[in-house]
């Protein structure tokens, strides 16, 4: 997998704020972990695409590691021989280095998406995920990510609070062993980076930046001060000192060498789409007749997208049902 280091890789992310190279919850443990690995990549972003499961991901020519393949990118990087931060630990450090490192991508993972899409404003969530998109798409988009959260996190009408008060109880007990572990060293484990340091490391700064201030999980954070300096030291060495040095600044995702869907199996090619030949004038009432066929359509889009997103797929199974059912009174 050496050719695939020689061609270099792109990591495609969702954008970046709150002083953050992505704001992606998802996005961010990748960035640093390919930071950590001191290897060329570059910052693709792409905004277009916010419920798409398969961001972030990395690609160099024809290689492609997908979030939603393989346990994640960190782990098909390794898998892959790409990068692998993780080889060389020492057998008697696996058993907890794997307890810590569950505990942050269910425990403390769950915590954040209760935050994002249930128990918060969804001031953060709209700006990371949304703010790129027209704002009807972008609140139809945002509800069904609301309610898909709810589903991955048993929540219903009936148990809010209870489930509530287990997500965050179970954070506190990560928080408090992570601290515990952690101590005053400047690594979890060997005191070298792995893929739990860049895990934990992106959960915490999206915690610390991201989330408001009013958070929750943030407050419960900020009461491990050891955690919020190896946060703060870890962010200042690798991610500020010296940053354009291994990884190019990220574009815009309406620059023309972005990359906007995802691709399997085929090379990237960011260079500019050719200029289109100018175009015949056309009447004021071509004009007028196309603005209004426009707007026509972007109604009934939207109109389908509300549709889909409150009945699902359920309806067709219902239209079948009732055609069964009179067939039985035929009889």
């Amino acid at each position: 997998m050496d050719e695939e280091k020689e061609k270099g890789l792109v990591l495609v992310a969702r954008k970046a704020c709150f002083g953050l190279p992505t704001a992606c919850p998802s996005c961010l443990p990748v960035y640093i972990y390919l930071r950590f690995a001191d290897v060329p990549f570059d910052v693709r972003f792409n905004s277009i695409h916010p419920d798409s499961d398969q961001i972030p991901y990395v690609e160099s020519g024809d290689y492609v590691a997908y979030n939603n393949e393989k346990g994640g990118v960190i782990e098909s990087l390794k898998e892959d021989g790409i990068v692998d931060l993780d080889s060389g630990l020492p057998s008697h450090t696996i058993p907890e280095w794997l307890s810590m490192k569950a505990m942050i991508s269910s425990w403390l993972a769950d915590a954040v998406m209760y935050e994002l899409w249930v128990g918060s404003d969804r001031s953060s969530t709209n700006k990371i995920f949304f703010s790129d998109l027209p704002w009807p798409i972008g609140k139809i988009l945002q509800f069904k990510q609301s309610h898909t959260a709810k589903q991955l996190l048993g929540i219903t009408k009936v148990n809010t609070e209870r489930r509530e008060t287990e997500i965050y109880r179970r954070a506190s007990i990560a928080y408090e062993a992570l601290s515990t572990r952690l101590g005053e060293q400047t690594f979890f484990f060997e005191n070298r980076p792995t893929s739990l340091d860049a895990i934990f490391l992106g959960h915490a700064l999206f915690t610390l930046q991201a989330l408001p201030e009013s958070s929750l999980l943030r407050s419960k954070l900020l009461e491990h001060s050891n955690l919020v300096r190896y946060s703060e030291n870890l962010k200042t060495k690798f991610l500020e000192a010296g940053s354009s040095s291994s990884s190019s600044m990220p574009k815009s995702p309406f620059d023309p060498s972005s990359s906007s869907t995802p691709r399997r199996g085929t090379q990237s090619n960011w260079s500019a789409r050719p200029k289109s030949k100018p175009k015949k004038e056309k009447t004021e009432e071509e004009k007028t007749f196309r603005r209004r066929a426009k707007y026509f359509l972007a109604t009934q889009a939207v109109a389908v997208l509300v549709f889909l997103s409150l009945f699902g797929p359920d309806v067709g199974d219902a239209e079948i049902d009732d055609a069964d059912d009179d067939m039985s009174y035929d009889d």
